[in-house]
């Protein structure tokens, strides 16, 4: 993958990602602020999500309160370099978990 490739990749995910969150009408509150390609979650307790993309190593980071991930993109999909869990399955239990409140992301 070359980096015109990647930030299309990346731009397409964090899009996907606020569009989601603008559209969520559950009962956590969630702040989403997005500045020079870090998105940042920021819910009620305090508890905060970075997503941010690391184009040196064409990845998507996620930090969580209980860890960081590191995410590449394989079978058109971004998957986790340690375990290979899916980007948006790990985000949406991240969500539920920092929320108190059951997310989904489609």
């Amino acid at each position: 993958m070359n980096d015109s490739e990647f930030h299309q990749l990346a731009d397409k995910l964090m899009l996907h990602l606020e569009e989601q969150l603008d559209n969520y009408d559950g009962d956590a509150d969630i702040d989403c602020e997005t500045n020079g390609g870090v998105m940042t979650l920021s819910f009620e307790n305090g508890s905060k999500i970075i997503i941010n993309r690391q184009e040196p190593f064409h990845q998507i980071w996620l930090a969580t309160k209980n860890g960081g991930y590191h995410f590449n993109y394989q079978d058109s999909q971004w998957v986790c370099d340690r375990n290979g869990d899916n980007f948006i399955a790990v985000l949406a239990q991240a969500i539920t978990e920092q929320s108190g409140e059951p997310f989904q992301l489609l």
